[in-house]
């Protein structure tokens, strides 16, 4: 291979790691017949296919895993680059990308990311943060061609995913039960088994919290009438504010949500844990920024949660 054409190379990396055409060209936001010719020129220059076809799925031959080792290591290195020229530019504030998983509770989000802010502000070196949101899939896709710098989660990085990033976990919260202030008076007395039968508002089935919700009402024979099922957290507060139904949120939220919301509390549970996670290409932490969001919410948010949680069960 005479010269090395690194648009070639990415769209190849990406293919690789996303599994398809289809879904790379979704992630790189350009056609697959575009991505297809770019490969075709690739494996032209290095003079053997890098892929092999099993049945629809295209499995990377010999020699394309070890170009997907190279390549891995390229654009990663390209990353830290990146965040190194950001962090030094010269002029405007250089910029935080960060993801957060749309089940994530705003709240939360805003209590992790906000020292970043503060950090910037309180620095010669003014930052900027960028949040988006979407699902975790598509975040961590975003993740791998740098278009962010962290992901904000409330589940770890699932295995298997040939992805270079690492969990950094923040911190976990036991959860509180919510209603309007009067159901909330009246509920309070019999919890949990004033749950049973209760309209209830629940995150998706595809989320760790509803896997762990449900496992709990089994468990104390209770069987809300489930009414509403979000994958957006704060549409969820907002139709239990309108008194829709009950719902749950962290333990380390629950005055913000009772005034926000204007809702009381029904009950709390330890059994139940929600966990977040910092998720980084950077196995070891180095941004100014990121460095001051995972050590607040570890040293502040989450451990001032605990220790709320530990006086009310004394």
């Amino acid at each position: 291979m005479r010269h090395l054409n690194y648009s070639h190379l990415q769209y190849f990396w990406a293919v690789a790691r996303e599994g398809s055409i289809v879904k790379a060209s979704e992630v790189l936001h350009i056609t697959p017949q575009t991505i297809s010719g770019q490969l075709k020129l690739l494996d032209e220059a290095v003079g053997q296919p890098l892929f092999n076809r099993s049945g629809r799925r295209l499995v990377l031959s010999e020699m394309g895993r070890v170009v997907f080792e190279y390549a891995d290591e390229i654009f990663s290195i390209g990353a830290e680059l990146s965040n190194v020229v950001r962090g030094r530019r010269i002029g405007g504030p250089s910029v935080l990308n960060v993801g957060i998983v749309n089940s994530m509770p705003k709240l939360i989000a805003e209590r992790i990311v906000a020292p970043a802010m503060m950090a910037g502000r309180e620095s010669d070196s003014p930052i900027r943060v960028r949040c988006s949101e979407s699902s975790l899939e598509q975040l961590l896709a975003d993740l791998s061609i740098h278009r962010l710098d962290l992901v904000l989660s409330d589940q770890p990085m699932p295995n298997g995913l040939g992805l270079k990033a690492y969990n950094h976990r923040l911190g976990e919260s036991g959860l509180s039960f919510f209603a309007q202030k009067l159901k909330a008076a009246t509920l309070k007395r019999n919890f949990p088994q004033s749950l049973d039968n209760a309209p209830m508002l629940l995150p998706s089935k595809n989320s760790a919290l509803r896997r762990q919700l449900d496992e709990w009402f089994e468990r104390g024979e209770l069987s809300p009438e489930i009414v509403g099922e979000f994958d957006d957290s704060a549409l969820m507060k907002a139709f239990g504010e309108a008194g829709t139904g009950l719902f749950a949120a962290p333990t380390v939220i629950e005055n913000e949500v009772c005034r926000m919301y204007r809702m009381g509390v029904i009950g709390r549970t330890s059994e139940v844990r929600e966990s977040f996670y910092a998720i980084s290409p950077e196995r070891r932490l180095k941004h100014d920024a990121v460095v001051a969001i995972t050590n607040r919410a570890r040293e502040d948010l989450f451990a001032n949660g605990k220790q709320q949680e530990e006086l009310e069960v004394v």
